[in-house]
């Protein structure tokens, strides 16, 4: 959320299955890419950050995270997919 916002100020979501909650912050590394959901891109997608990670000498601190921007009716080449990996 924008920095303007605390917890208290921000908007009830409107559906009731939205939660908002708090997480600390993290440095993360992340590699973007678009097309597909597929979990073989994803797993290619997850190796080559893993070997950039390494070849930084970082250290992998939690579990990777899919992160998909865009709804199942966007056109697949538009789409905006990444992984994200806590490290420190």
């Amino acid at each position: 959320m924008p920095s303007k916002y605390t917890m208290e100020t921000l908007p009830e979501p409107l559906d009731p299955q939205v939660v908002i909650k708090e997480i600390p912050a993290r440095k993360m590394v992340a590699i973007r890419y678009s097309g597909t959901w597929s979990q073989d891109r994803y797993k290619a997608h997850l190796a080559k950050l893993e070997t950039y990670i390494q070849e930084k000498g970082l250290r992998i601190t939690g579990e990777p995270i899919f992160a998909r921007y865009d709804p199942p009716f966007q056109l697949w080449f538009l789409r905006r997919n990444e992984v994200l990996i806590p490290v420190n």
